[in-house]
């Protein structure tokens, strides 16, 4: 197949897969699997940064009226040293919180734990973990609550749940809907609140990601530039596509179509490993 479309097909399976709580991790292991792809620079992490890239893109185009109120009036809150009854504030606070877990685990665990978890059977046995946690978690939770009333110990729960998702095929936004929903928030809710801490765990780890690359030979990404841009751009507007339908589509149906993909894809997964093609 050529590298175009190999690029094109990665990053829209990135764009949409980071906000479907389906997992891109696991989606950017089994593809290549799945279609036999070897190119060297698709597998890269030149090619998985610039992919990260887009999909942080797409978070502060969608989200950018937000930032413009939340950053500013966190540090309004820090000048003042008080939240008060801002709901601004609060906000900007809360994802701070959230945050916090992803900073201090991610750099230690990212590595060892991509790095442990890589075959297609350990992320399809993923898969169906998350499928467990994200129904159990539509079928438990009240769904009554708003972005609004989640106090610091429940953002702090759902920062800590974030965590889990460096295992590929669990998820990000999976679980942290998910922890959000445990925590009785309506489902838009909960994923609102999951794209908004998304934005600074996406940049943070694409930072790190980045650094990484300070002793390749830059000649790399410039001979394969066209790859670059068609995985950025794919992966930049297949990630405001999602998050567009995420926010709209939860606002009146559950999650279960999500928790039969994930479990459907580790059958699939199961069934070429059990074929001659997968021997």
């Amino acid at each position: 197949m050529d590298l175009s479309i190999q690029a094109l097909i990665m990053g829209i399976a990135q764009g949409l897969t980071e906000f479907l709580p389906i997992s891109s991790s696991g989606h950017l292991i089994l593809i290549p699997w799945l279609f036999g792809w070897k190119d060297p620079f698709i597998d890269s992490l030149e090619f998985s940064v610039m992919l990260h890239m887009g999909t942080l893109l797409a978070l502060l185009v969608y989200f950018w009226r937000d930032w413009v109120r939340l950053i500013p009036a966190g540090l309004a809150s820090i000048r003042d040293r008080s939240i008060g009854d801002d709901p601004d504030r609060k906000m900007a606070w809360l994802l701070v919180i959230a945050t916090i877990p992803a900073v201090l685990v991610g750099p230690l665990l990212t590595g060892p734990i991509e790095d442990a978890i890589r075959k297609p059977a350990e992320v399809a046995l993923m898969l169906c973990v998350g499928a467990a946690i994200l129904w159990l978690a539509d079928r438990w939770g009240s769904k009554l609550r708003e972005m609004a009333s989640l106090t610091y110990g429940g953002a702090l729960g759902i920062g800590i749940a974030q965590v889990l998702a460096l295992v590929p095929g669990i998820s990000r936004s999976g679980v942290s809907i998910s922890a959000g929903l445990f925590l009785g928030l309506t489902r838009e809710a909960a994923a609102r609140f999951s794209f908004l801490m998304a934005t600074p765990v996406v940049a943070g780890a694409g930072i790190w990601e980045a650094r990484k690359l300070l002793g390749h030979d830059p000649t790399v990404v410039h001979a394969q530039a066209h790859l670059v841009a068609i995985g950025f751009i794919a992966a930049a507007v297949a990630g405001m596509l999602a998050i567009r339908f995420m926010l709209e589509f939860l606002k009146r149906q559950p999650v279960t179509i999500f928790v039969v993909y994930r479990v459907a894809a580790a059958i699939l997964v199961f069934v070429v490993l059990l074929s001659p093609h997968g021997a």
